[in-house]
């Protein structure tokens, strides 16, 4: 597994972390044959027919008695055994690390925050200070292990969650690999020396100690020394070429220019500042644009491109703290070592700490004489200059394929669906595969995430959302000349929402059928001369295409989450319910003329109108409109591009 542990010389003596918590139960191994039923029922409705005869016949070789099926399921279970999580490696590999994209957009998700009012560069230095501080007392908290632990909500409530992901935050790099990429781990009970954050500003970086003589920079400290990079960086006689952009590029790419730039000595020790630093904080320049959540968001995913301040990033870092001086701020997040509610709540935490920190916001520099912060220097060969053109070509594209938008739909929020007694999570699902319906006239292969946090080392497997009873509730709605009555119309939404709550408990309770798949198919590899026949059928490279990637990312403060599509023909959805509204944030590209994100975000608001219609119409006194079987669902706590 290409995760690589750094472990400092001298380790201090700890008490045992949440990050081994031996009390949590091992991810389990679902049924052989349940996996391969519903997979075939996952896919029935979504492929021509004379294609799933085929698949069905190839699926009940791969599953009959003694065949090929058996034996992967037999060594899945050995390998259940002697690993912490069977599919955790897997699932890496192929969710992040063999692929080969550039991250902004295709992998990397952005949290932007409600607009700042600065007013000044001083008050743009003020809430980095202020934000720096908090990333400091959030990871002294990590480092000695008195996070709370988190539990689950909704359906099995109240179960303690694996929590090593918060110990990925910021001591995790995403190192570019030729063929695989490496997640390089910093493992230690204290924070490592030296001890700092990279701060990047006109496309420069600047080490910031932010712990000198032992002791930890305070704000005013903090706001000091950020003034001094903010001039250091005004000198354009020392300005030096843009290499954040190399890792805005694809990942071959990138790993190519970086085995260009470490020939020389200054670019490797440039190189281990940034790759071992806690986080990335980007003083970013004004971007010019309206500043309303879709331009800020844009300016969160890539940057503007590098006439704005696309090369004012570094990529591979897990963090990036931004914040612009027209008041556009949030943080872009490096996916491989942590999922969305993870990131969530450590902004939450972020924002919390600087709410309360504001009335003591420091006004004047720190009156300590503090050692200047240092700009990393490049050395550009001819090489690295060919790749920066070509990385900067690579961005703007980038840049202009992104179809994007944020759209609020005021009409309710999750107070109104609770009121109909089922899952809000599970009736927006219903209401997005209307959406889809409604604008394209089928429905497609979908993702949303769930977390299998409950599970020791366990991140995330696949709620399959387009339902064949949402296929059929969704027919119903649209098909005028049938003239489906009402009360039938009901009943037809209740059974897709039971389906969508079935589908998600499946998946919380380590039962959904995508990691398994994964698995099987991975053991494949090791013990057969090629690939299984299931695994190279049409319907299965088809349940892989993910035209439509959701997520429910809900914020107890005013951000929101954002990304990009999975695939070229795809939509990225991400939700965020509050009691009286639901933020969406859709995005699609450009060059896919099927696609259009402001085309499906009215399609969204208009399936959302026509249920909360058929939820108001008059029904039978004696009919409990939508409650489903069993208890409802709370939010499955999840999120994956």
């Amino acid at each position: 597994m290409p995760i690589l542990e750094k472990v400092p010389h001298e380790v201090a003596a700890k008490t045992p972390s949440s990050e081994e918590e031996p009390g949590l139960p091992k991810l389990p191994v679902p049924p052989l044959q349940q996996t391969l039923a519903t997979y075939l029922r996952s896919m029935r409705h979504l492929v021509p027919e004379e294609q799933f005869r085929r698949s069905q016949a190839i699926v009940r070789r791969f599953g009959a008695p003694g065949g090929l099926g058996e034996t992967l399921q037999q060594k899945l279970l050995e390998r259940q055994e002697k690993t912490a999580n069977w599919v955790s490696e897997y699932w890496l590999n192929d969710m992040y690390l063999n692929n080969r994209l550039a991250l902004p957009v295709n992998s990397s998700p952005a949290v932007i925050f409600t607009r700042q009012p600065f007013q000044d560069t001083s008050d743009q230095l003020r809430f980095a200070a202020s934000l720096i501080s908090g990333v400091l007392s959030y990871k002294a908290l990590l480092d000695s292990h008195s996070l709370p632990a988190d539990c689950a909500t909704g359906q099995l409530s109240g179960q303690p969650l694996c929590m090593k992901q918060y110990h990925g935050l910021f001591s995790s790099y995403r190192l570019p690999g030729h063929t695989q990429d490496t997640l390089v781990a910093q493992k230690s009970s204290v924070m490592p020396e030296p001890e700092h954050i990279i701060v990047a500003c006109c496309n420069q970086f600047f080490v910031l100690d932010v712990v000198i003589n032992f002791r930890r920079l305070s704000e005013g400290d903090l706001f000091t020394q950020l003034r001094k990079i903010v001039k250091m960086a005004s000198n354009e006689d020392e300005r030096l070429p843009p290499i954040g952009l190399l890792t805005s590029d694809g990942r071959r790419e990138w790993a190519e220019a970086r085995t260009a730039l470490m020939k020389d000595s200054t670019n490797r020790d440039s190189l281990d500042m940034i790759e071992r630093c806690i986080c990335l904080v980007c003083l970013d320049a004004p971007s010019g644009g309206d500043l309303s959540d879709t331009h800020r968001a844009l300016q969160l995913l890539h940057g503007g491109g590098c006439s704005q301040n696309g090369a004012n990033r570094w990529y591979d870092k897990s963090l990036q703290f931004v914040v612009g001086r027209d008041g556009t701020c949030g943080v872009v997040c490096e996916h491989s070592p942590f999922d969305g509610i993870v990131l969530v709540q450590c902004t939450e935490h972020l924002l919390k700490h600087m709410t309360k920190s504001s009335k003591k916001l420091v006004r004047e520099d720190s009156v300590s004489e503090l050692p200047a912060p240092r700009r990393l220097r490049w050395k550009c060969s001819p090489e690295i200059q060919g790749h920066l053109a070509s990385s900067a070509e690579k961005l703007q594209q980038i840049v202009k394929n992104l179809d994007f938008t944020v759209y609020k739909f005021a009409g309710y929020g999750k107070t109104f669906i609770k009121k109909q007694k089922c899952s809000p999570d599970a009736f927006i699902q219903v209401a997005l595969q209307l959406a889809f319906y409604r604008h394209h006239g089928r429905l497609v292969p979908t993702y949303e995430s769930a977390s299998i946090r409950r599970f020791r080392e366990g991140r995330v497997d696949n709620i399959r959302s387009a339902t064949p009873e949402a296929l059929t509730f969704v027919t119903a709605m649209t098909d005028h000349e049938a003239a489906v009555p009402t009360s039938e119309k009901r009943q037809l939404l209740r059974d897709a929402i039971h389906a969508q709550t079935e589908y998600t408990v499946m998946a919380i309770t380590g039962m959904a059928i995508d990691n398994h798949l994964l698995g099987l198919r991975e053991l494949a590899r090791d013990l057969c001369t090629e690939p299984p026949e299931m695994f190279k059928d049409e319907t299965y490279l088809t349940s892989n295409q993910f035209v439509l990637s959701t997520s429910q990312v809900p914020t107890t403060m005013e951000m929101f989450c954002c990304y990009g599509p999975v695939v070229p023909n795809g939509y990225g959805a991400c939700y965020n319910p509050q009691p009286e509204s639901i933020l969406f944030c859709i995005s699609s590209f450009h060059s896919c003329k099927e696609t259009s994100s402001v085309g499906f975000a009215e399609a969204v608001g208009a399936s959302l109108a026509d249920l909360r219609a058929l939820c108001s119409l008059p029904q039978p006194t004696n009919c409990k409109l939508l409650a489903t079987e069993g208890k409802t669902m709370g939010p499955s706590q999840g999120y994956q591009p």
